[in-house]
């Protein structure tokens, strides 16, 4: 290695330097680009080295279910932005999500979960979280005293997302870390939609953070992965949960999410920027009966929002006027725009939540958790906005 690397990194402290520097090593070869260590297994010089790294008593890789370089470079970049002590990569999202509840809770436990969360969050803990025992409350993610009234003396943890998907409702992170700190529990935060460079729930009072990298980390739409951040006390009972059960995030996934991650700050300006824009137009809109954004000063969580986050993102919703026959019509009239649930693309998706995300919510649940038949979500890309207007317009024309 010709020039030590650590101490000018270290030094950084902007996200900018640190999306593009954190967590690099340099192998003996000397590489700029991070390397993907492609590799099952790793080999000892002796049995007693083996032991020792087996056990715990001398850093090292032993497997890469739950050690690998890159996955490792991976997880120390995204603690740097997120400001977290440590970093666990995973799978999936859901996984990431997945492997919080089973690592930090047990049967008895009981967690109170905003209704306003991705519909397979809401399965997740309604019916397979239930089936070993975790009880789970679900309410409305802006009643305050409703998160009050439902915690119990078991409750363990507070669940949300901020924003939510699809409707952009904002929660109050402040008073929930102090809800939860009063009453002994974790707050966890999914922090999908605005990623570190708009939003940092632990500063704001989180225990952890929850990620689908899939999304924005990524923001091609190439690889499946997750991550979960939080203080070293916490992501130690994740390590062991993701050594034992395995939903485990690959070198290659890793090396796509750190090349993401370099770009992070600019594409989260630009999808919000592009966001705002078309928010703004589907409010002058005869077609629109309601537009759901943050960053618009008709949101009620406006002001919140401008308090808690850099910019507002790249999701908005809208209702247009009629149901279902006139949602499917208005999506099936575009042409540039994806039609699928995915989100945090360069390209601009868009997808009707009540038959995709949120599908497989009963009829109560979904219509608690305010979605609709005539509802469109949308996640703004990277491609020009008028084009993306024109788009909109053609699917309005079809109406």
């Amino acid at each position: 290695m010709s020039r030590e690397l650590d101490e000018n990194i270290l030094a950084a402290t902007q996200l900018d330097t640190l999306a593009v520097r954190a967590g690099i090593s340099r192998t003996a070869e000397g590489e700029h680009s991070e390397p993907i260590f492609m590799t099952s297994s790793y080999v000892f010089d002796s049995a007693a080295d083996a032991a020792a790294t087996f056990a715990g008593e001398q850093e090292g890789n032993v497997y890469s279910r739950y050690t690998n370089p890159t996955v490792r470079t991976f997880e120390q970049r995204l603690a740097a932005l997120e400001g977290a002590e440590q970093a666990v990569a995973t799978a999936s999202g859901m996984s990431a999500i997945l492997s919080t509840c089973m690592a930090l809770l047990k049967a008895g436990d009981h967690v109170v979960c905003s209704r306003n969360v991705f519909g397979t969050t809401t399965n997740l803990f309604g019916k397979y979280l239930a089936k070993f025992g975790v009880e789970v409350s679900f309410v409305s993610l802006l009643d305050m005293e409703l998160w009050r009234a439902s915690i119990k003396p078991n409750t363990a943890m507070l669940f949300l997302e901020t924003p939510s998907n699809p409707l952009c409702e904002v929660a109050d992170l402040g008073l929930l870390s102090n809800l939860a700190k009063e009453n002994g529990c974790l707050l966890v935060v999914d922090n999908c939609f605005c990623t570190p460079a708009l939003q940092t729930p632990l500063a704001l009072g989180a225990d952890i953070v929850v990620h689908s990298a899939t999304k924005y980390l990524d923001g091609q739409g190439r690889c499946m992965g997750g991550a979960v951040l939080g203080s070293a006390q916490y992501m130690t009972e994740l390590v062991t949960f993701l050594r034992t059960c395995g939903p485990t995030m690959s070198a290659f996934n890793a090396w796509v999410f750190l090349k993401g991650l370099e770009t992070l700050r600019l594409r989260m300006d630009a999808h919000s920027k592009s966001a705002l824009e078309i928010a703004n137009w589907l409010e002058q809109n005869p077609a629109v009966e309601k537009v759901f954004y943050c960053g618009l000063e008709s949101h009620a969580g406006y002001e919140l929002a401008s308090s808690q986050q850099k910019a507002f993102g790249g999701v908005l919703s809208f209702q247009v006027k009629g149901g279902r026959e006139q949602a499917w019509r208005c999506i099936d009239g575009t042409r540039i725009m994806s039609l699928t649930a995915n989100l945090g693309d360069a390209k601009t998706t868009i997808v009707h939540p009540a038959t995709t995300t949120h599908g497989r919510l009963g009829d109560e649940e979904r219509l608690a958790a305010g979605i609709s038949e005539s509802l469109i979500r949308v996640a703004v890309g990277l491609e020009h906005v008028d084009d993306l207007k024109a788009d909109l317009q053609r699917g309005f024309d079809a109406l």
